[in-house]
């Protein structure tokens, strides 16, 4: 019987130890360990692009990943020793209804507090902002974004994040099927992925839609109390408790930040996935 874990998990913040928060030493290679059984498929789930998350693997000597789902769910790649390979059947779902993003920029300038992020940010399907965090509500404003969009015919998807360290609140827009959750959900569909488990790891505002939803879903330690507690709220009025885990230390000895937590959300869901490593 096949008993495949999908382990989709956030780089940064979450895996990737780049918080003000402390790593646990030994998490990481426990990371590994975990990752290396051939019953783990690993997807990274990140809102940097493809170079970055290159990086990234190297600065922080990540295990090569089978699938990186890159810019915030608008493209999947398939990765092997070979190279990456682009999935161009997950790009042709958000081509039907995105805007041309030059006309959603024209759009945007109606909101001056928006400020367009650098070229290297954007994407084909992203078109991404940043403002300060502190200025607005960012429900009240996504929103009303959100609704001056519609009034445009452009229906989009709006998607809210906060770079805690420089307090700037970071705005991607993306075709409406974009996001990580339906990417993952396209992924969990995919032939070559035979697995009868699955478990998301997050710590922020981009990864709301997989945290909060039937997807088994780990928040870790290091995460802030406002987004703990906003989690936890929203899983409990959609009746998805069960679906969410908020790590807080204690495996192995470990304090739940990074891939500490990702390893006690995965032992949380299924022990059995973390036995071997005893």
């Amino acid at each position: 019987m096949n008993t495949s874990l999908l382990l989709c998990t956030d780089l940064d913040r979450t895996l990737i130890p780049n918080g003000d928060a402390p790593e646990s030493p030994a998490a990481r290679g426990w990371f590994h360990q975990l990752v290396a059984s051939p019953n783990v498929i690993l997807a990274y789930v990140s809102g940097r692009h493809r170079a970055l998350i290159e990086a990234a693997m190297i600065e922080y000597a990540l295990p090569l990943p089978q699938y990186v789902i890159a810019d915030v769910g608008t493209t999947l790649y398939s990765v092997t020793n070979d190279g990456w390979q682009l999935l161009c059947a997950w790009t042709d779902q958000l081509i039907p209804n995105w805007p041309e993003p030059a006309l959603l920029q024209q759009y945007v300038q109606f909101f001056p507090a928006l400020t367009l992020q650098p070229t290297a940010q954007q994407a084909p399907y992203k078109v991404s902002y940043q403002l300060p965090a502190a200025s607005v509500n960012d429900a009240v404003f996504c929103q009303a974004v959100q609704d001056y969009l519609i009034a445009k015919n452009s229906n989009v998807r709006l998607i809210w994040s906060c770079d805690d360290a420089t307090n700037t609140g970071l705005l991607d827009i993306v075709p409406i099927a974009a996001s990580k959750r339906t990417a993952i959900e396209f992924l969990q569909q995919l032939p070559g992925v035979n697995a009868t488990k699955t478990v998301f790891a997050g710590d922020s505002g981009n990864d709301l839609d997989v945290l909060v939803s039937p997807i088994p879903a780990v928040l870790v330690a290091n995460a802030t109390a406002a987004l703990r507690t906003s989690v936890q709220q929203q899983a409990a009025a959609l009746h998805w408790n069960a679906q969410l885990y908020c790590a807080q230390g204690g495996w192995a000895g470990m304090n739940g930040n990074y891939s500490a937590g990702i390893i006690e959300g995965v032992a949380h869901f299924y022990p059995e996935m973390t036995a071997h490593l005893w």
